[in-house]
């Protein structure tokens, strides 16, 4: 890519409005351990993470939903048990974690603490975004932090995943858990304060690109290499998260985290790039239950819960008729009316057996039935999209 194309991109992004922060409802925030640890003395940072969680905390008391992705754990726990300052091995890189991640939570805790604000732990590998029923299983436990107005704090479980289950890096992390919660706004905070259509370090004449409206074959071009000592990511690895994030429906904004109070340092006008969603989280959700997922069974419902879900709620088990099919919680599955015709698909929160038993019965029995607390619904209304859009 010529730098007279870049330019040419870089100046019409620039008359693309920019989006801003105060309007979005549930923000992911990518911190890196090259921001939050000192590579030179192997410590927390910890008058900017202070810092950070004054961003967090203002953002919280303005009604929005944050959850934070992390790193830091295998960089702190490296300096705690002394290791030598060169490339890790698995066993070691477990073990460090395994140090790093108790004083890493820790750390995000009292910080958060201090503005009143509490903090919840979550480790995820790669099988529990990309496995249908371990998905679902983190994204409640996220919405159930969310509605206690708690904020979870995320990282990778480095101490149980092998380079075979890993996602890499947290960037793409952080756009997968974006994915996950349904959230509209990913920010990345970066050594370095957004896409440029060269290297600036290298190129005096490189122009930083404000906004990418959409994540084109010159945009990844300009995506450079590899990331600092610390980190695993690097330019090219926020242009994947970027691809993850926006597919899902969450914008994501590239910003610098040098800088005390990043998050404010954005809102008030600080250099970035932000790329830009086609669709809102709901619309690409939906659009996802709909037409990538094969169905795996059938539930055929009664008038009253056809009624039911057009009015926007959930499907429960006392609608539910008949079942059909052999499928697990989290599997797609169609809903049919009365007349056998298909008003909408879902994403089933039973495994068949289950649903056979609940099929027709009052929430309220569903202990009682399957021996544990269940969800109340057989399919929420978030993972539900009904013919026509609905």
């Amino acid at each position: 890519m010529s730098t007279d194309s870049t330019a040419a991109s870089a100046s019409a992004a620039s008359l693309t409005a920019v989006p801003q922060i105060a309007s979005f409802r549930r923000i992911v925030v990518k911190v890196g351990s090259a921001l939050l640890v000192d590579s030179a003395r192997g410590q927390l940072r910890h008058a900017w993470l202070a810092a950070l969680a004054e961003d967090v905390a203002a953002l919280h008391r303005d009604g929005k939903e944050v959850l934070v992705v992390s790193s830091g754990a295998i960089a702190l726990g490296r300096n705690l048990l002394k290791m030598p300052k060169r490339p890790l091995k698995l066993e070691e890189s477990q073990a460090a974690a395994a140090i790093g991640q108790i004083a890493l939570s820790r750390s995000w805790s009292e910080a958060l603490a201090h503005e009143g604000v509490t903090a919840g732990q979550i480790l995820l590998t790669l099988g529990d975004t990309e496995e249908r029923r371990r998905y679902l299983n983190a994204r409640s436990t996220i919405s159930k932090l969310l509605e206690l107005k708690a904020v979870p704090v995320i990282n990778e479980n480095d101490t149980v995943a092998t380079s075979e289950i890993r996602y890499g890096d947290n960037d793409r992390l952080a756009a997968r858990v974006a994915g996950m919660a349904s959230a509209d706004l990913l920010i990345l905070l970066s050594d370095i304060d957004g896409l440029y259509t060269a290297p600036p370090n290298d190129d005096p004449d490189a122009q930083l690109i404000p906004v990418v409206p959409r994540i084109s074959a010159e945009i990844e071009a300009v995506a450079g290499g590899a990331g600092t000592e610390l980190s695993r990511g690097g330019m090219k690895t926020k242009i994947e998260a970027g691809k993850i994030a926006t597919t899902a429906g969450a914008h994501m904004v590239i910003g610098s985290g040098k800088v005390k109070n990043p998050i404010r340092a954005i809102e008030q006008g600080a250099r970035c790039t932000w790329f830009l969603a086609p669709a809102n989280p709901v619309a690409s959700r939906k659009r996802w239950i709909a037409g990538s997922l094969e169905p795996r069974g059938v539930l055929h419902l009664d008038a009253g819960a056809v009624a039911a879900l057009r009015r926007g709620s959930s499907l429960l088990p006392a609608g539910v008729k008949k079942v059909e099919g052999e499928f697990t919680r989290g599997d797609a599955v169609i809903l049919r009316g009365p007349d056998g015709a298909e008003i909408g698909r879902g994403l089933v929160a039973y495994d068949h057996d289950h649903a056979e038993r609940l099929k027709g019965r009052s929430s309220d029995e569903i202990a009682g039935i399957t021996g544990f607390e269940g969800r109340s619904a057989m399919v929420h209304r978030d993972d539900l999209v009904l013919g026509g859009g609905g």
